[in-house]
């Protein structure tokens, strides 16, 4: 089930809001004011994030520019009121996918999110680099110029997210929630297990990449 983000102060709005969403068979989190839109987004794995422009604490598009700034690419839908017409380019520039002005049909909301989500997936290229890897998610491979490495699914999925937040530490709860079902997730030291794993690959290919634990207990991908 695609997992959504919804970020409104009109409370009443968002609660209606969610539950068309939730009626299309769409799982969806509110929060109600910029700040914790942000918390949200940066510590949780989602879809897509529908945020408001005008929100108390933050506001949409400083909330957008903060996770960007962080590596967070997750596709955004900016809510504009009609009068805001410069808060669209300023949402643009500031790294949102799309916007909608206030009133909108519900309809239009729904189309444009399964767009965006489609798009978003086509667009997300099998191979990345980082330092002197390449990771090839299709064939699940690592490798440096002097060797190579096959990992398994939630290996890859896990140096994945790493190296999309490279510098940024990730929380075990979002390696939870991103690469493991139920079952796994609750097997105790089970990311510990497979950050070990990780570890042990990358340094047996040479590669210039450390996985680094910080004193809060969360794991962060850094050039060596």
């Amino acid at each position: 089930m695609m997992k959504l983000l919804l970020a409104d102060d009109e409370k009443e709005l968002a609660n209606a809001l969610s539950a068309i969403l939730k009626f299309n068979k769409y799982e969806v989190d509110c929060v109600y004011d910029g700040a914790a839109a942000y918390e949200a987004a940066y510590n949780n794995s989602y879809d897509a994030l529908i945020f408001d422009v005008m929100m108390p604490k933050m506001s949409g598009i400083d909330a957008v520019k903060a996770l960007r700034e962080k590596n967070i690419d997750t596709p955004v839908i900016l809510l504009t009121a009609k009068s805001e017409f410069s808060d669209k380019i300023t949402g643009l520039d500031a790294g949102a996918d799309d916007y909608l002005t206030k009133p909108f049909n519900t309809g239009e909301l729904l189309a444009r999110l399964r767009a965006l989500i489609r798009r978003s997936a086509d667009s997300k290229n099998e191979t990345v680099t980082c330092g002197n890897i390449t990771l090839n998610k299709d064939s699940l491979e690592i490798k440096t110029d002097s060797a190579s490495f096959r990992l398994a699914g939630r290996e890859c999925r896990m140096l994945d997210l790493l190296i999309a937040r490279m510098n940024s530490p990730v929380s075990e709860q979002q390696f939870l929630d991103k690469v493991f079902d139920d079952d796994e997730a609750s097997r105790e030291g089970v990311v510990f297990l497979y950050i070990s794993y990780l570890r042990t690959k990358l340094n047996a290919i040479g590669a210039n990449l450390a996985i680094e634990e910080t004193e809060a207990g969360m794991y962060m991908l850094k050039q060596k």
